[in-house]
């Protein structure tokens, strides 16, 4: 059970960032204010209020920096995209629960007896409620305050001097992070229990190569490694693009974040930064972003591959097997829930079960829960079906997708390499939800971010492409200028 002090980091968080935001420059407040809270508020941890959903350490650093944005700042952010593709996802991504709300209403009933307590047989059964009219407007607002970060990234971070503060701010965090990463190592993961009064998790899931694998404030321990693959890969950035004098500074502040990547002790995101590590290195940002796309286009087909058997499933569980007997039947038991949880959406194929967990499986003469989701996309797929997993996973593509469409004509000395580098990070976040569903909400401000430079991209080709019709021979003069009316620019559909 949480103690004092985890609902007291709570409470405090929003005073906290209204200091914030009075010291610092908008957008470094307002990237420290999601970060932060995501690197030192309590997992598990509720103030519940009647009606509204529960305040935690995702929604309360979420409002509170939307209602300075809007008080402080007097920004009046649009919560819709540009372009017409981008509206179109965010509207699904309210809807769709709300309406799978509708689909079911019906209560479900596992096991033998009718009465869900425990038999003399030792049999019970489980009863999964139906859903509510309340339950539609609880998560439509949970639904926009998840994605309130996306918003006011789209705004507040679109720059190039916006995206170089946000890398900078990931390689500081995991500096800042790498203190309490070394204590957990050497003493074990217990920093949430010793201040917090608890543990987030399974406890045995954090030993490993006989030691400990660290977890500090986040969810798991492989939020955390995901978390110092981001900031390992922000402070190679640096190390690329730092000058002559202070190269070695940042190497060395480079291998630093990839030695704790290594003391997380996750195999899954040590292959991600390799991997990262390397086009960022070796490609330039034109590569990189089409990279990224890729990467967000397998993140979209994945369950349409996996669904059809196009996905060698048996291959990565030979290959883990050469590794480590244990991680091979771990891979299998997750692919054979896979299976299971599909075979389950599919008879609930567009708006999905809903929540209270009906998207399990549970065995029907005990009424147990014989499944285990793990991956973001066939938690998706169970709860709110293809309508809601294509809006959530297309609204995270999409701002790759556009960067590349975007930058796909100009030279590469044109190209921020920063956004570049965002991408990569950002593709390898989305190919990481596919075994786990390690999104949160520095995943949103990352795809906000890298949308609104999308958009202001495409804002600034607009105006050029104005101004050249403008200078055009023969455009001067007040009679030329009302002979000839000034085109309508298209506008673009990501």
């Amino acid at each position: 059970m949480p103690n004092a002090i985890a609902y007291t980091a709570l409470l405090i968080w929003p005073l906290i960032i209204v200091v914030m935001f009075r010291k610092m420059s908008p957008e470094r407040a307002f990237i420290w204010a999601i970060l932060g809270g995501y690197m030192v508020l309590p997992e598990l941890t509720e103030i519940n209020v009647p009606v509204i959903p529960a305040f935690d350490k995702t929604s309360i650093p979420n409002l509170t920096a939307f209602a300075l944005c809007l008080v402080m700042l007097n920004m009046r952010p649009r919560l819709l995209p540009d372009g017409l593709l981008g509206k179109v996802l965010v509207v699904a991504l309210c809807t769709a629960p709300v309406i799978a709300v509708f689909f079911n209403t019906d209560p479900l009933e596992f096991g033998t007896t009718q009465s869900g307590r425990l038999t003399m047989t030792g049999e019970y059964t489980t009863s999964v409620p139906g859903m509510r009219i309340y339950d539609s407007v609880s998560i439509l607002v949970r639904q926009l305050i998840m994605i309130l970060p996306f918003f006011l990234a789209r705004h507040l971070l679109a720059s190039e001097q916006a995206l170089t503060e946000l890398l900078r701010a990931l390689m500081i965090a995991g500096l800042i992070y790498s203190v309490p990463i070394l204590w957990e190592v050497r003493f074990s993961p217990q920093l949430h229990t010793n201040i917090y009064g608890f543990f987030q998790h399974d406890f045995s899931q954090m030993i490993r190569q006989g030691g400990f694998r660290p977890i500090v404030f986040m969810p798991h321990g492989l939020w955390l490694s995901l978390f110092m693959v981001m900031t390992a890969v922000s402070a190679l950035h640096f190390a690329k693009q730092a000058t002559p004098s202070d190269r070695m500074r940042a190497i060395i502040i480079a291998a630093f974040l990839f030695a704790m990547v290594l003391l997380t002790k996750s195999l899954g995101p040590l292959l991600i930064l390799l991997c990262v590590s390397a086009l960022v290195i070796f490609l330039k940002p034109r590569m990189q972003l089409r990279i990224a796309g890729l990467a967000a286009l397998l993140a979209l087909s994945y369950p349409l591959l996996r669904g059809a058997g196009l996905v060698p499933t048996d291959r990565f569980v030979a290959l883990a097997n050469a590794r480590s007997p244990e991680r091979a039947q771990s891979l299998q038991f997750r692919y054979d829930n896979e299976d299971m949880l599909l075979d389950r959406a599919a008879e609930k194929l567009f708006f999905g079960w809903g929540g209270y967990g009906r998207n399990q499986i549970f065995d029907a003469d005990t009424g147990q829960m014989i499944s285990v989701s793990d991956g973001q996309w066939v938690i998706t797929i169970g709860q709110w079906g293809w309508v809601g997993y294509l809006a959530l996973f297309g609204l995270l593509c999409l701002p790759l997708l556009a960067l590349w469409w975007r930058y796909r004509m100009v030279p590469d000395s044109a190209i921020p390499p920063q956004a570049g580098v965002l991408a990569l990070i950002l593709g390898a976040s989305l190919v990481d939800l596919l075994p786990n569903a390690t999104l949160v909400s520095l995943t949103w401000l990352i795809a906000g971010a890298l949308l609104g430079h999308a958009e202001l991209q495409h804002r600034r080709s607009r105006t050029a492409q104005l101004e050249h019709w403008r200078n055009l021979p023969g455009r001067t003069g007040l009679m030329a200028a009302a002979r000839t009316p000034e085109p309508a620019l298209k506008r673009s559909f990501l």
